[in-house]
């Protein structure tokens, strides 16, 4: 028993479209449950249409949903001569002939036929013709002399068995006039020099099925198995092309698709075993088979990728999100900053509990990504002077905070409902605000710990940014009195926020964005930092420390 082969063979002639892919994947998946080999053949013999652009995308993509092939990628236009040899060959052995009908010729058949709203078929006119009658001003194409009488019957691995009236297969072109081959020649050949014991193709190639068998008895080639695939529909129900949306690979990996996601829900797309939704590699090529193809267009339900997108992206392994998160905002969005990579992983466990999407992990992660956050407008709205006040005393009571958890802000946000006379929404929402620039985002608990402590007490400083209209030095002087607390010995994580709100205020000094009411209060600020550090109380670290302080303080200064 010869060794399974199979093939994709797509024309690079644009990118990759997605019913291509699920055929890619079917006749993978099928070699390598049946331990043969799959192979790439790329069809560039439409030279005007053809790019290597196209053919690197189409290799690309496929190594982009795990489709790997065996050896280097055929090349079928490096093929010709053989292909012109057969045509030759079958032209010698009488299965072939050359038809010398003019172009206006072929063009009125076709017309009567449109008149009598029949499928034209060529009137093999030069079918039993001598050469000697032939006009001397034109090029003949070669003709394969089709059958006539009879039926020819298809045994396919998917439809069962389908049977066609020979009398409905034109004399079919193999070489035009110019001595290029046809799509069918060039693609019996290739298959028959490839071994391909097996042709995993859609339904819409049956009729140049029944051509190519033809070809293969005439030369009396071993015939592979054929199978056909039904194709894929939209879902209103109509044939998908690649004029439809979200046709092509490239548009779901933009819009933050998974290949694991995309590849499981196209091997559901038409074939089923038994009740099992999901399918890891091994497990796709252990269960596939070609009995558990359906025989109807499958319907590409976008809706189903995302449900299948999202379960993947709740049950990956985190380490394996972070990876392919940092890819796709490298290709589509922009490259994560090496110093917000940490706080993103740290953060994924929450960032993708609303995900659907590569997209929208990227979205929901906004707020940590950038350097400074962008306001929603409406929402800036939202802050009004109950909010500005909940922000400021949340400000004043987080200083003193020293590990960030739920368990360590909950007392905090409590105390600030019950003191400003609000609910949960009262205080979280405007926090939200001031930290994210919206009022829609994860938990405003999340939130925090995964800015951390002095990107937190940065954003909430700078109050200008969502319309708080404390003046600076009121705000600043409640984040004094949280960090710098009268006569205490600050441990080492109190000490490291000083200095880190020590340097923040010094480089806000040299900030232009800030105005001049804005500067003087950071000016204040350090001359009470100053005046603070000049204390003589604590131990030798501590004390060093408030002099360190003291240091950089007064350099700022002059």
């Amino acid at each position: 028993m010869k060794k399974v082969a199979t093939r994709f063979a797509p024309s690079p002639t644009g990118p990759l479209h997605i019913g291509g892919v699920r055929t890619a994947l079917f006749n993978w998946l099928y070699s390598k449950n049946q331990k043969g080999n799959f192979y790439l053949r790329v069809e560039d013999t439409d030279k005007e249409r053809s790019k290597n652009e196209y053919k690197d995308q189409i290799i690309k993509s496929l190594e982009w949903i795990g489709i790997n092939y065996d050896g280097k990628e055929y090349i079928q236009s490096q093929k010709i001569e053989d292909h012109i040899k057969v045509a030759n060959e079958l032209l010698k052995n009488g299965h072939a002939y050359k038809c010398y009908c003019s172009s206006e010729e072929i063009e009125e058949q076709k017309k009567r036929a449109r008149q009598k709203k029949i499928p034209y078929i060529y009137d093999r006119k030069w079918r039993d013709k001598k050469e000697n009658d032939a006009p001397k001003d034109i090029k003949p194409v070669i003709r394969f002399k089709s059958k006539i009488n009879g039926t020819s019957i298809l045994k396919d691995l998917v439809q069962g068995d389908v049977e066609i009236e020979n009398n409905t297969i034109e004399d079919f072109v193999i070489l035009r006039n110019d001595g290029t081959p046809t799509y069918n020649l060039s693609a019996s050949v290739d298959d028959h020099q490839m071994n391909m014991t097996h042709i995993i193709r859609g339904d819409d190639h049956k009729i140049n099925t029944f051509k190519q068998i033809q070809i293969y008895q005439a030369m009396k080639w071993e015939l592979p198995s054929f199978a056909h695939i039904p194709l894929i529909h939209t879902i209103e129900g109509k044939k998908l092309s690649k004029r439809d949306k979200a046709s092509t690979l490239d548009d779901y990996s933009k819009i933050g698709i998974m290949p694991d996601a995309l590849r499981n829900y196209l091997l559901r797309l038409g074939w089923s075993y038994k009740d099992k939704e999901i399918f890891t590699i091994d497990e796709s090529i252990k269960y596939f088979n070609l009995e558990g193809i359906g025989k109807s267009p499958s319907k590409l339900d976008m809706s189903r990728i995302l449900s299948m997108n999202e379960h993947y992206i709740k049950n990956i392994d985190e380490s394996d999100l972070f990876d392919q998160l940092t890819e796709y905002c490298k290709l589509y969005k922009s490259e994560i900053k090496l110093d917000k990579k940490d706080k993103i992983k740290k953060s994924l466990t929450f960032l993708k509990n609303k995900a659907k999407t590569l997209e929208d992990i990227f979205n929901n992660g906004q707020y940590i990504i950038v350097d400074e956050v962008n306001f929603n407008q409406d929402d800036i709205k939202l802050i009004d002077d109950k909010a500005k006040k909940v922000i400021s005393d949340f400000s004043a009571k987080f200083g003193n905070v020293d590990k960030l958890s739920k368990e360590t802000l909950e007392p905090i946000v409590n105390e600030l409902i019950k003191s400003n006379d609000t609910n949960f929404k009262g205080v979280g929402q405007p926090l939200r605000i001031a930290l994210t620039g919206s009022k829609f985002g994860p938990g405003i608990y999340d939130i925090i710990i995964s800015l951390g402590k002095e990107e937190v007490m940065k954003r909430l400083t700078n109050s200008s940014k969502y319309g708080n209209e404390y003046l600076p030095d009121e705000v600043l002087q409640d984040i004094f009195d949280g960090i710098f607390v009268a006569r205490e010995i600050p441990n080492t994580f109190k000490m490291n926020l000083q200095s880190a709100y020590v340097d923040g205020l010094i480089a806000a000094m040299a900030d232009e964005r800030y105005d001049e009411i804005s500067r003087s209060a950071i000016f204040n600020s350090l001359i009470k930092i100053r005046n603070y550090s000049n204390s003589s109380y604590g131990n030798k670290m501590v004390k060093g420390h408030f002099d360190y302080l003291n240091w950089k303080v007064n350099n700022a200064l002059k």
